[in-house]
């Protein structure tokens, strides 16, 4: 163990010792953890530090920002206002698309490379 291990686990023992620990919420309930097997380890603390601080992807924020216009326009009663709101809609539409098509898997290295060998497997005749 290294000294940053034996430092936090003294910090840690003082704290149950003065009783730190006795009043946080959750307390005597089961952990709820979270299933982060579909984001590649590398980006696993980054996405928790992001999600921790209430941020989402871009294309989560896009998405998100187009159900809210989608639900002002269904409410505005101002030509004005609507056709602002419809122009900021198409936008987010043509960034969440540009997006989309950015991080298509054909783009990727490794598709290209394996592209052919994909292709002939995927044949039936």
């Amino acid at each position: 163990m290294g000294i940053i291990e034996i430092m936090a686990e003294e910090k840690i023992k003082e704290g149950l010792k003065s009783g730190a620990f006795d009043h946080l919420p959750g307390k005597g309930k089961p952990l709820v953890l979270e299933d982060l097997s579909s984001v590649p380890k590398e980006l696993r603390a980054g996405y928790k530090m992001l999600k921790n601080a209430g941020m989402l992807p871009e294309e989560l924020q896009l998405r998100k920002d187009m159900v809210t216009l989608s639900d002002l326009i269904k409410c505005c009663n101002d030509d004005q206002e609507r056709t602002a709101l419809n122009r900021q809609l198409r936008y987010k539409r043509l960034k969440i698309n540009q997006l989309v098509e950015k991080r298509s898997i054909t783009r990727t290295a490794a598709f290209q490379s394996y592209r052919s060998r994909i292709f002939s497997r995927l044949r039936f005749f």
